[in-house]
């Protein structure tokens, strides 16, 4: 044994110290990584080939092992780490020789290229990488981040740490709405660094909350971070589970788990929200406590340039129109769904009955099977299954789905029109919505002419009348569009009215266009609507539009065709949400022609709308750089996935993964298995890239830590916390870089290193109170059905 070590040990020290050295040598990561993979493979074949190295593995033909199988035990749980008494057994270290292994590494790479890069089922959603990378190029190319950080320290400025405050406040945003470390990290650096040093703010400070503010993006959605680990973790949790499922004796995980193993990047994307904000609000308190504690260091600020219009005269505006109307318009709407004045209008009737369900739990299996699930369920849920099992037996077995007759539908839709809502979900939402804006404005501007205003609530209160008295559930879409025309004039009118107002204030202004983006962005991924790959191409193209318009303002040029293309996107959702669009039927109302063709035309001004921005951006010479970072940035990723595919087949045909996951499994506590995969990810993180990490160390470690109990949602967003950290670990720390290359000369490395040491231990704590507290991660999931 060379050095006293197994001939895996050595192999995996080989592999890693290569791929250290292919870091180091300043090639680029993708290459250095598949590089990593071809010099540490000949390394290990010419070792093998000398017959230096080779490897202890248990010896399956003895009596004991024989004898441990005969026990039950599975014989893929049976390793030397659980069981060291075994007798072992020495094996080549590349079973069949080196070139029976380049031949096997060959036809894999071929196989995993098209399973996971080319036309795998996780292509579609990497596509989200793309446009996630373009919308957060071309926000941060529009200057967004310039107003914000200007609006916010205005605003925060005043409180002790204020600009520190403002700079987190800024650095969440920018994290919903760009999700670009390198670009946050740089412009805040560049905008507020001088301003923080120049009043007096302590350079440590300064750099620290600026570069763990900026890694923000790798957390709150939508972040890359969670697509590409969600892509990911969604295949090995799949995996796992099956193989857990087979080791308990079961057929498939449905039957062992009692649902389907299947976790998605919508769903962590929900279950991402609080940790993100959880960690954003550590970095504020932080910053807050610190100048609270030495106030000479983050002193309070009052910038010299005009105040930002504060919304509002006095408190009491402030409490009744930002938050008791609100409140009531809110909590009023809830509270009458919940009586069932507003709710569904749905009268919809199934040509054919529903089946029954059948029991929680699969009941027709074998005997081990039924040990295993008992002991996953509990003994309770076993016998409830069984009950609800015997129960449909008792009733004739399970119902099976037949077409129903006339009088059947007639009945049925009966009964829906007879328990339907007087006011639909959504007439209540968007009538609310707009109750909303109509409210903020007369707050923003209380002095103002409010007879605008009054006329657009009273159209808000006349289209609740109208569809309690004249719409009915049975009202065609095009009759209730009639119907609630004078309404939505009266409406328009304060609307129009409204948006003027809010145009008067800076805060409102700025933040308003990207947080629309956002809402319009996470809203749809986060409400089902759809999945991220067409929420990433509305944000991309929202994006567009609203840096070209930002380019017009600029120019002192009219906007006006982008607003009308924005305009038309909003027509054309409302028009898909109510009226059948889909001409192929047998007959086709008039009324649902007239909706196709005006929902037709929307699309045509909305793709002009978006050619019209790229040629205004193209003109400005905006556009060229923003398509060059963005093929730069989406080019680096997926040549790091090929690459780190070859380095992964490299570690797998010496056994390297089987070895690593054998000693993980060979611990009782999964929990422990885990805390020890979150270690190894913490130290990997001051000299790897999230990027490396998530390509080559997680789907080693897969297969164990997505293969017992533990939530695979609370996995996956510990796992993007933790990868977090390694933007602010040195010596690697990609924001470190970022921050050391904008930073003035009288900050010094030294500086930064101390600044993002706290920074670290909060995120450190950030994991802790993850640990402790899961349902920060699930409960969101849970509320909204995922």
């Amino acid at each position: 044994m060379l050095f006293g070590l197994d001939g895996v040990e050595v192999g995996l020290i080989i592999v890693f110290l290569s791929l250290f050295a292919g870091i180091l040598s300043g090639f680029p990561v993708a290459f250095a990584i598949a590089g990593a993979g071809i010099i540490s493979f000949g390394i290990i074949a010419a070792l093998d080939s000398a017959g230096i190295l080779y490897h202890q593995a248990v010896d399956q033909s003895s009596e004991a092992f024989r004898d441990l199988v005969n026990t039950g035990i599975h014989p893929d749980t049976i390793s030397k780490f659980r069981y060291p008494d075994l007798p072992l057994v020495i094996e080549p270290l590349l079973v069949g020789g080196w070139e029976t292994a380049l031949n096997r590494n060959i036809s894999f790479i071929v196989n995993r290229m098209n399973e996971r890069v080319f036309a795998g089922q996780s292509i579609e959603t990497l596509l989200a990488v793309l446009m996630f990378v373009l919308m957060g190029i071309t926000l941060e190319r529009s200057k967004i981040a310039n107003d914000l950080l200007t609006t916010m320290a205005r605003v925060f400025g005043p409180l002790p740490g204020g600009l520190a405050v403002s700079v987190v406040v800024v650095g969440a945003f920018l994290a919903a709405s760009t999700g670009i470390v390198g670009a946050t990290v740089v412009t805040m650096g560049l905008l507020s660094l001088p301003t923080m040093l120049r009043n007096n703010y302590s350079p440590e400070l300064a750099t620290g909350v600026i570069a763990a503010s900026g890694t923000l993006g790798q957390i709150i959605p939508p972040s890359i971070v969670i697509v590409l680990l969600g892509t990911l973790a969604g295949d090995l949790y799949s995996a796992a589970q099956e193989a857990r499922a087979t080791e308990a004796g079961c057929t498939d995980a449905l039957t062992y788990l009692g649902e389907a193993a299947v976790v998605s990047v919508g769903t962590l994307f929900q279950a991402a929200i609080l940790p993100g904000v959880l960690l954003a609000l550590l970095y504020g308190l932080y910053a807050f406590g610190y100048a609270l504690l030495n106030p000479s260091k983050a002193p309070a600020v009052v910038l010299d340039d005009d105040a930002v219009p504060v919304p509002g005269t006095g408190r009491r505006n402030s409490l009744t129109w930002f938050l008791a109307v609100p409140v009531i318009l809110i909590g009023g709407s809830l509270l009458l769904g919940q009586v069932n004045v507003i709710g569904s209008q749905n009268i919809t009737v199934a040509s054919y009955s529903d089946a029954s369900e059948g029991a929680s739990l699969r009941t027709n299996v074998g005997e081990q099977c039924k040990a295993s699930m008992i002991e996953l369920h509990g003994q309770e849920a076993w016998d409830t299954a069984i009950a609800e099992q015997q129960a449909i037996e008792e009733s004739g077995g399970a119902v099976v789905s037949h077409e129903l007759s006339e009088e059947e539908v007639e009945t049925a839709l009966a009964e829906k029109i007879a328990n339907a809502a007087p006011i639909g979900t959504g007439v209540a939402i968007f009538f609310v919505f707009l109750a909303l804006v109509l409210t903020t404005a007369r707050g923003v501007a209380p002095n103002a002419d409010s007879r605008p205003l009054l006329i657009g609530g009273a159209g808000i209160v006349l289209a609740f009348l109208v569809d309690i008295l004249l719409i009915a559930p049975t009202t065609s879409s095009g009759a209730a569009t009639v119907l609630l025309a004078i309404p939505m004039a009266l409406v328009l009118y304060g609307l129009v009215h409204a948006i003027k107002l809010l145009g008067r204030n800076e805060l409102l202004r700025v933040v308003f266009p990207p947080l629309v983006l956002i809402i319009a962005v996470l809203g749809s991924i986060l409400g089902g609507i759809t999945n991220p790959t067409p929420a990433a191409a509305l944000g991309a193209g929202g994006a567009l539009m609203l840096a070209a318009y930002r380019k017009l303002h600029d120019e002192g040029r009219s906007g006006q065709v982008i607003l009308i293309a924005a305009f038309s996107i909003i027509v054309m959702i409302l028009v898909g949400v109510n009226f059948d669009l889909r001409i192929t039927r047998d007959s086709v109302p008039f009324e649902d022609w007239v909706a196709y063709f005006v929902a037709l035309s929307a699309y045509l001004i909305a793709m002009f709308g978006i050619l019209f921005s790229c040629w205004v951006l193209l003109r400005g010479k905006v556009l060229p750089p923003i398509v060059r970072e963005t093929a730069k940035v989406t080019s680096m990723v997926f040549t790091i996935l090929i690459g780190s595919q070859l380095l992964n087949l490299v570690v797998i045909s010496f056994g390297g993964e089987h070895y690593i996951q054998q000693f993980l499994r060979s611990f009782d506590n999964e929990f422990t298995v885990f805390l020890i995969v979150m270690l190894v990810l913490f130290i990997l993180g001051f000299v790897l890239d999230f990027l490396e990490i998530i390509y080559i160390v997680i789907p080693i470690v897969g297969p164990v830590i997505y293969g017992g109990t533990m939530d695979p949602k609370w996995v996956t967003i510990m796992i993007a916390v933790n990868l977090q950290t390694s933007f602010l670990t040195p010596p690697f720390g990609f924001a470190l870089f970022y921050l050391r290359g904008v930073a003035p000369k009288e900050v010094t490395t030294r500086h930064i290193y101390r600044g993002v040491a706290p920074f670290v231990l909060i995120q450190v704590l950030g994991l802790a109170l993850l640990w402790l507290v899961p349902s920060v991660v699930t409960i969101v999931p849970n509320l909204m059905g995922g």
